[in-house]
């Protein structure tokens, strides 16, 4: 059974601290994360120092009204940490890999042997980015939050001129947090479907429901916030979850795939043993050899020891070889079959 890659999304979640950084990533761990995520970008790979209302957020939301310079500056994950975090995650058997937002930053983290790479949903339409990204030969995966079709088809066409066909688009809605009405789950499939990838999920719904829909639908990919306590404050607190939280979905996430099984017709030995409790033929009334088959002496009850009950109607007025008492199973061997005679 193939299993989801659960990813815990550090993001700003550190609120400055490297000793946070390192436990959150310990908490991830705890918690039944697959991978942990970074971001690797400085406030001058990301946005002009400019106070102008353009460099204004007022989207609505957790940060509205912030200037993007400020804001970032203090989202920022230092370079200078990300030695010791890849070293921590592999030390403790987890996935750590990040988002480029500049090409500096895709070098960079190609000298920490980074396994893969995530574009986020707002650099969609940086194509040379992601060109640049995917010609290192990693696995790629874009999140869709704000992109059209055409965005997508643009940066799926990225990866593969590069000749990088390793690529996961992530449904993500780009409001945090994301109302479940706007979720719009069905994507996945389609995602895969209509580019020829594999899909999954980036998600901002508070909660779990959202991962073991996602599960369902065929995520190969399921990423959530992730925050050792709300309380800390920071950025993304208020739409990230906690230690208990990520428990819980990962356990829900692990439910819903060992639920959804395989295509296996096959029958289990238990599956088998509960079949004797289904309906079978049985005598209804005492007969004597030589008597007819009629609905009144042979019926289809439980349990599911006798002749199986589609035979009954072809049955119908073959005689029995031999006396049979009420509750006796009825098997081919008590009835007198015609030459030739198909059931």
């Amino acid at each position: 059974m193939r299993k989801t890659l659960i990813v815990a999304e550090l993001s700003a979640n550190h609120n400055g601290s490297r000793r946070t950084a390192l436990e959150t990533i310990r908490a991830a761990k705890r918690a039944g994360a697959d991978a942990i995520k970074l971001q690797t970008y400085t406030a001058d790979t990301l946005t002009l120092n400019c106070a102008r209302p353009d460099f204004v957020t007022n989207e609505g939301g957790p940060w509205d009204g912030r200037v993007l310079y400020e804001l970032y500056q203090e989202a920022h994950t230092p370079w200078e940490w990300h030695g010791e975090l890849f070293e921590e995650a592999r030390r403790l058997g987890l996935i750590c890999f990040s988002t480029p937002f500049d090409t500096t930053a895709v070098d960079f983290l190609e000298g920490l042997g980074t396994p893969m790479y995530k574009i986020a949903s707002f650099e969609i339409a940086d194509t040379p980015l992601i060109a640049y990204a995917a010609s290192k030969g990693k696995p790629m995966v874009l999140a869709t939050g704000i992109a059209t079709e055409d965005d997508i088809a643009r940066a799926v066409k990225a990866c593969r001129d590069v000749g990088n066909d390793d690529i996961t688009l992530l449904k993500c809605t780009s409001a945090y947090p994301t109302k479940p009405e706007e979720a719009n789950l069905r994507m996945i499939p389609d995602l895969a479907r209509r580019f020829g990838v594999k899909a999954g999920l980036s998600d901002h719904t508070l909660g779990p429901w959202a991962p073991v829909v996602a599960v369902t639908l065929g995520a190969v990919m399921v990423e959530k916030h992730f925050i050792i306590d709300r309380a800390i404050g920071g950025p993304d607190a208020s739409f990230s979850m906690d230690e208990g939280e990520f428990t819980a979905m990962v356990q829900a996430v692990r439910t819903a795939e060992a639920m959804l099984g395989r295509v296996d017709y096959t029958l289990t030995p238990g599956m088998e043993a509960a079949r004797m409790g289904g309906r079978s033929l049985y005598v209804a009334e005492d007969m004597e050899a030589g008597d007819a088959i009629t609905p009144q002496n042979v019926r289809s009850v439980r349990p599911g020891f006798g002749l199986p009950p589609y035979y009954l109607p072809k049955i119908m007025g073959l005689r029995v070889v031999r006396a049979l008492r009420f509750g006796d199973r009825l098997t081919w061997g008590d009835i007198e079959l015609p030459e030739g005679w198909e059931g």
